[in-house]
């Protein structure tokens, strides 16, 4: 299992993001694309003019499930003592119908013992709801409506603390929670890799228990129109991926970069640095997996705007050997460095030859760099040739 020490540094932001403090901030642009998916995973969806409300009082488990914390406490607060009012009522009702309430000899049989108003009623109906017998209130043989109503509120406690007790568990066990630390980059890149053009984001996992039968998806998300004229405001296209391991399937333990090769079925086929800057497209990350340890289904979310994927650049690695183990240092997980990478689109590069074409032309044209270094050379030797010379 790789080193966890240090995994998060001072400037390190915990959240689904991997935070690049060393990557350059870009400006937003006046008129910004709108995501559907957030950076931390929320879907950006405002459901209006729903007409038909009872649909979710038709599921209630879940509802109170999606509920805030702080309306699902009051709820389950609420429940509890609504029942203890309701049956303190009906417990009162019965003394006060068979005459406990007022004094009697000592050959009086009362219905329930030691109700003397409805502040004793009331703990009588907590005492029995929530199992708790202190000895001096009990239920006697002398009415029948009492035992009815004792059995009737044993089974609607035993219903309040399956449902309430039940919800809470569920939402301290969201597969949500999980999720917080699954971690994206910040940035997306394209770049050049085994030949191809392709595009490129790294995820990892913080947690050293594991994501079983992980998957990752990716979709394009643009306004589109088709042939018919129909204008489609949030177009989703499934886009291919080639992970490392050949499938959707990755096995994380380590950070990924997961890679989509940029090919003639890409929706980002024709797209050249210019144009990804001035189309108002979003890709959007789902990662799926079973937690390991409780075995509930998760999912973590990201998508990237077109200012947030950087043309040229590739992810520095992360993994070192340290004593005879591999260390993830994620100080470096959204750092980029810059590569030589063609200015235009993967179709224009295939129609002037392709990658190798432009290897060759990078080859025979030297860098800026080296054309300095050169001519810093020749001028040393000049500079060194004798005037008498």
């Amino acid at each position: 299992m790789l080193s966890r020490k240090g995994l998060i540094p001072d400037d390190y932001l915990l959240t689904r993001l991997a935070e690049d403090v060393q990557q350059p901030k870009f400006k937003a642009s006046k008129a910004r694309k709108a995501r559907f998916v957030a950076k931390n995973g929320t879907c950006n969806v405002a459901h209006t003019n729903i007409r038909e409300q009872g649909r979710f009082l038709q599921d209630v488990f879940t509802t109170l499930v999606d509920l805030k914390w702080l309306h699902t406490l009051i709820i389950f607060t609420m429940s509890f003592l609504c029942s203890w009012l309701l049956f303190a009522m009906v417990w009162w009702l019965i003394a006060f119908a068979h005459g406990d309430l007022d004094l009697k000899g000592d050959d009086f049989v009362p219905c329930v013992t030691d109700i003397h108003s409805f502040a004793s009623a009331f703990l009588f109906s907590i005492e029995v709801q929530v199992t708790i017998g202190f000895g001096g209130r009990m239920v006697t043989e002398e009415c029948l409506s009492a035992i009815v109503v004792l059995i009737i509120q044993n089974i609607v406690g035993l219903l309040i603390n399956a449902i309430m007790l039940g919800c809470i568990f569920m939402k301290t066990a969201q597969a949500n929670r999980r999720a917080e630390t699954l971690i994206f980059s910040k940035h997306a890149v394209i770049s050049i890799r085994n030949n191809k053009l392709c595009f490129m984001i790294r995820l990892g996992d913080l947690r050293k228990s594991m994501i079983i039968s992980a998957t990752v998806r990716m979709q394009v998300v643009r306004r589109s129109t088709t042939l018919e004229g129909e204008v489609v405001p949030l177009d989703q296209i499934d886009i291919h991926m080639d992970n490392p391991v050949g499938t959707n399937g990755i096995f994380l333990v380590a950070p990924l970069i997961i890679c989509h090769v940029i090919n003639k079925d890409s929706p980002l086929y024709e797209l050249s640095p210019t144009d990804l800057q001035n189309n108002d497209i979003e890709v959007i990350v789902v990662l799926e997996g079973v937690v390991e340890t409780t075995g509930i289904t998760t999912q973590a979310r990201t998508s990237y705007l077109s200012d947030e994927i950087l043309w040229g650049k590739r992810f520095v690695p992360t993994i070192s050997e340290e004593e005879g183990m591999y260390a993830v240092d994620y100080s470096k997980f959204g750092n980029t460095v810059r590569v030589a990478t063609p200015s235009s689109s993967a179709k224009k590069l295939d129609e002037e030859g392709g990658i190798a074409r432009f290897k060759l032309h990078e080859h025979a044209t030297p860098r800026p760099s080296v054309r300095r270094r050169r001519l810093s050379l020749r001028m040393k030797q000049y500079s060194t040739i004798s005037p008498l010379a």
